[in-house]
């Protein structure tokens, strides 16, 4: 694979088959660690080792240190990543929703700067959005940042935070003004005073989530992403990326759980193995058209809610079926099934609910009214 491809199909193609040469030449196995603590360990290690080899540069612009080609290439770097089991997918692609919205809002000295830390796997960032009761509608959040000469002063708590004890730095949403117009995007860092994270410990045992305590932390006027007022649209502009790529690795990963089901079931039941089939290879359909439209240039917005509704159906169906044709693999002991099978009963609710995507859907895609 060389950067001066010019058929991206050709690029895709050469791209796929030197990686898979590469990962069968480069042992990135995870250690016996499965630990939250372990498994963003061998994030860290994954990402280091891929940015070296040059693999984790392609997809990104030559501004932050990335070698170019179609952001497809980015996609399939996580597909293979998912099916070897490499690194959790879902804390490896936070960097497809964070990486590109720093690309786009922050300055570009600034980008320049940070986004290189983030592919290299030197540091981890995390996503300050939702609060206490206002989780799938962001237009009601109230931490508020007040402007001081040069410098703004953040006061508020996020909730819902993934990884955020690990994080270096933060993309978060503040209120500076009424409505959506009054919501604005800054790119803060970790340990500047006035930070609290409380890790929160959820029903499958893990503290991947946590409350993030803002105290007058102050942030520095060139730390804003975009403009004053910009910060609905950098949460507008980041949903493609997480319900494209994200959702394509996620995906991948559910695959490979669902041959893993057929391998170790002793139960016959073609019914229930075809219909969680049948739900995984149609999201997988729809995300692929999703990543063509988004190469292709279109802005994506309401339709994608399709995607979340079919990939939270997929996901709760594959597990249900894990549990139905492996007695007891969920219900006694602690295998990795029941874990995953509990994390699988928010797939509903994270990323924005099943109810607000079906208003959403109902709303804005089929003009069925307010009610």
């Amino acid at each position: 694979m060389t950067a001066v491809d010019t058929d991206p199909h050709a690029q895709i193609a050469a791209f796929r088959d030197g990686l898979r040469a590469w990962l069968e030449d480069n042992d990135l196995t995870p250690g016996p660690d499965h630990s939250l603590d372990g498994q963003v360990e061998q994030l860290m290690r994954v990402r280091r080792a891929l940015y070296d080899a040059d693999w984790m540069r392609y997809g990104w612009p030559a501004e932050v240190t990335g070698l170019g080609g179609p952001a497809a290439l980015r996609a399939i770097l996580g597909e293979e990543i998912a099916t070897r089991d490499l690194a959790e997918p879902g804390i490896y692609s936070m960097i497809e929703v964070l990486a590109p919205t720093m690309i786009s809002y922050a300055r570009p000295e600034l980008a320049a700067e940070m986004v290189p830390l983030l592919l290299s796997g030197r540091e981890q960032w995390c996503q300050g959005f939702s609060e206490p009761g206002s989780g799938s509608d962001l237009a009601s959040l109230s931490t508020k940042a007040t402007q001081r000469g040069d410098e703004w002063v953040v006061s508020g708590q996020k909730v819902w935070t993934s990884l955020a004890q690990y994080a270096a730095r933060c993309v978060l949403l503040t209120r500076t003004g009424p409505g959506h117009d009054g919501i604005t995007a800054f790119f803060v860092d970790m340990d500047s005073p006035g930070i609290t994270v409380r890790p929160l410990r959820t029903m499958h045992g893990v503290d991947e989530f946590a409350e993030v305590f803002f105290d007058d932390v102050v942030v520095p006027a060139d730390r804003m992403l975009g403009k004053p007022g910009d910060g609905w649209r950098v949460a507008m502009d980041l949903l493609p990326y997480e319900r494209s790529t994200c959702f394509w690795h996620r995906i991948a990963y559910l695959l490979t759980r669902l041959d893993q089901v057929i391998e170790q079931t002793t139960i016959a039941d073609d019914a229930e193995l075809g219909a969680a089939y049948l739900a995984l290879h149609t999201v997988r359909c729809r995300s692929l058209g999703t990543q063509r439209r988004l190469a292709a240039g279109e802005r994506l917005g309401a339709e994608t809610s399709i995607d979340k509704v079919l990939l939270a159906t997929a996901e709760q169906r594959l597990f249900d079926t894990a549990r139905d044709l492996l007695p007891g693999e969920v219900e006694f002991g602690e295998s990795p099934w029941r874990t995953e099978f509990l994390y699988s009963r928010a797939a509903t609710i994270y990323g924005g609910t099943a109810e607000i995507q079906r208003n959403i859907i109902a709303r804005r895609l089929l003009d069925l009214g307010k009610e």
